[in-house]
């Protein structure tokens, strides 16, 4: 069966852990921080009963982490996408500058996704 997902996979992609590629776009978060936002709001929703007041802060700082996080992310994301094919040449062969914009597509529909 094909998948569409794996297919779009740079060949170059480091492998994951236990040596295998991993499928699916790779996150756009570090592993760290992402489980540090998660444990956060995890409390947050564990705590709710005992202090709803105190857990609504620690969501809305887990939430604010987390779109900081991602708002640094995808600005690196950006510059690197741009650095590739911005001071190109015009004569740039179009292979390159389609890969590109299959980049720049594929970020675009995982934002939409989300």
């Amino acid at each position: 069966m094909y998948d569409q997902t794996r297919a779009q996979q740079p060949a170059n992609r480091p492998p994951g852990p236990g040596g295998h590629r991993t499928t699916g776009p790779e996150p756009l978060l570090p592993p760290e921080e992402r489980a540090e936002i998660v444990r956060r709001l995890g409390h947050a929703v564990n705590t709710f009963a005992d202090t709803p007041r105190e857990a609504l802060e620690e969501a809305e700082g887990a939430f604010d982490e987390a779109a900081a996080q991602l708002a640094t992310a995808l600005s690196e994301v950006r510059r690197v996408l741009r650095a590739g094919w911005q001071d190109r040449d015009p004569e740039t062969d179009s292979a390159e500058l389609r890969a590109s914009l299959r980049q720049y597509r594929e970020l675009t529909q995982r934002l939409l996704r989300t």
